[in-house]
């Protein structure tokens, strides 16, 4: 059993004010591994006056000596790969060789981008018009992060506010504590100044609502559901703070029939980065929009697909899925699958209920739907789960519009042989990443979406703005 009954508060484990315990679960098994203490508002008051004390300092130290402490993060984070990757694996269920190569291994890669872009950034510069501009950490920032990629949202958040000057108190998912703490962790071993970095554990209805209200908090960085990000924005809009949000998505992934003899690589390819992560990704490829002429074929190549994926358990190694987070996450799948089959889609793959040999744990059928309209909830509504719906189109133009005819805009997919093609539906696309023929973006691109899935950006040198105050002044005045 591992026990979290201390949070990282101005450089040093303390007990919390509150007296709050919560479950930690391993969804391979729905057994309890540990327990993590909750914070209040208390808490979360202490931690801010710890980071507003060190922004003081910290806020003044050189581009130097912030390069010398994240190159120090990237030694200890590589040192730890292995604790981190099993943590995730153990608290969220991600397979282990999916949890150390991407979970936790994408901490590395992310340091390592955030020292590439600090070294060309620059905090000052002479604009055209002649007058300076100074680029400033802006303050102490309150960081929410989900439980569905832990690592990857922590780091994609502290990092640029420690690389920029500023400060932080972050707010993990509770269900995803074990993560978070070997991170604070390494940063306390990193060298980071007290204050700098604090953790408080806690739900957001009690520990979120007060880093958003809190009046110290410069700006909050939120990732999760629409509904919660929303929520978070009227917390913090009483004292006009900056809030930047990454949320949900419904990603369309339009699949022409110019692939030619590329076409069942590009379906295949499709449906397993649709499974991924379970299917818990929020730019997961969601909404296959098929054209007419291909259809029937693209349908069949996706059922062979999916009966194809192979669900197992996450601590054995091999590129099988594992279960979902926990049972709510578990009965809203189930939930949304039977409601797909009450709405008249056809379904090829998967369906209700467990894998055979899956009776404990949260496992789910990695599941597809045929025949769908974008009208139907299955269509609209994000399930984060492996399910995957299949929508055929007539044209160009249609396929567009039913990739746009969506609340959210996260990411979009293409696939076709034709680059002008590409190009053009591209250009059409309300969505803030869009993957064309599976060529993905890299480490240090802009992350981020259109509509009700966010605003601002994560990673690379758009990643740091949201942590800076831009001031301009002009000339001397002195006499020459």
């Amino acid at each position: 059993m591992k026990n979290l009954n201390t949070h990282y508060i101005d450089g040093a484990w303390v007990a919390p004010l509150s007296s709050t315990s919560f479950p930690i679960k391993n969804p391979a098994n729905d057994s309890v591994i540990g327990t993590v203490a909750l914070g209040s508002a208390a808490d979360v008051d202490r931690a801010v006056a710890a980071a507003s004390r060190a922004f003081a300092t910290f806020s003044r130290t050189s581009k130097a000596e912030r390069l010398a402490l994240l190159e120090r993060l990237l030694e200890v984070y590589t040192a730890r790969l292995e604790d981190m990757s099993w943590a995730i694996t153990s608290e969220m269920g991600a397979p282990i060789d999916m949890s150390r190569n991407e979970q936790a291994g994408c901490g590395i890669e992310h340091i390592k981008d955030f020292i590439r872009v600090l070294k060309d950034h620059d905090a000052r510069e002479t604009l055209p018009s002649g007058d300076v501009l100074y680029r400033e950490p802006i303050g102490v920032c309150g960081l929410i992060t989900p439980w569905n990629w832990p690592i990857s949202q922590i780091a994609l958040k502290v990092l640029p506010a420690l690389a920029v000057g500023a400060t932080c108190v972050l707010k993990p998912s509770e269900h995803t504590p074990l993560s978070a703490a070997i991170f604070a962790e390494i940063v306390h071993e990193a060298g980071y100044p007290a204050g700098v970095f604090n953790l408080v554990f806690g739900d957001g209805a009690e520990v979120g609502s007060a880093m958003s209200r809190h009046p110290d908090i410069a700006m909050m960085s939120f990732t999760g559901s629409t509904r919660a990000g929303i929520l978070v924005s009227k917390d913090a809009a009483d004292t006009v703070k900056r809030v930047a949000l990454e949320l949900g998505g419904k990603s369309p992934n339009l699949v022409f029939a110019d692939n030619g003899a590329d076409l069942k690589a590009r379906v295949e390819a499709s449906v397993i980065s649709c499974f991924h992560n379970t299917g818990q990704s929020c730019n997961a490829p969601t909404r296959m929009l098929v054209e007419r002429s291909c259809y029937d074929e693209v349908v069949n190549i996706a059922a062979v697909a999916a009966q194809a994926q192979t669900v197992g358990d996450p601590a054995q190694p091999g590129d099988h899925i594992g279960p979902l987070f926990d049972q709510i996450q578990y009965d809203r799948v189930q939930r949304m699958i039977q409601i797909g089959m009450d709405e008249g889609a056809r379904l090829i793959a998967g369906g209700l209920g467990k894998p055979d040999g899956f009776e404990s744990g949260w496992y789910t059928q990695p599941t597809i739907f045929a025949d769908v309209t974008n009208q139907m909830a299955i269509a609209r509504e994000e399930i984060f789960g492996p399910v995957l719906v299949l929508i055929p189109f007539e044209t160009e133009d249609e396929a567009i519009q039913i990739a746009n005819d969506t609340v959210y805009g996260l990411a979009a997919y293409v696939q076709t042989g034709d680059a002008e093609r590409a190009e053009r539906v591209c250009a059409a696309l309300q969505a803030g990443t869009v993957t064309i023929n599976g060529q993905s973006t890299n480490y240090g691109s802009p992350f981020g979406g259109y509509k009700q899935s966010g605003n601002g950006r994560e990673g690379g040198t758009f990643g740091l703005e949201d942590y800076l105050e831009l001031k301009v002044r002009g000339g001397l005045g002195l006499p020459v």
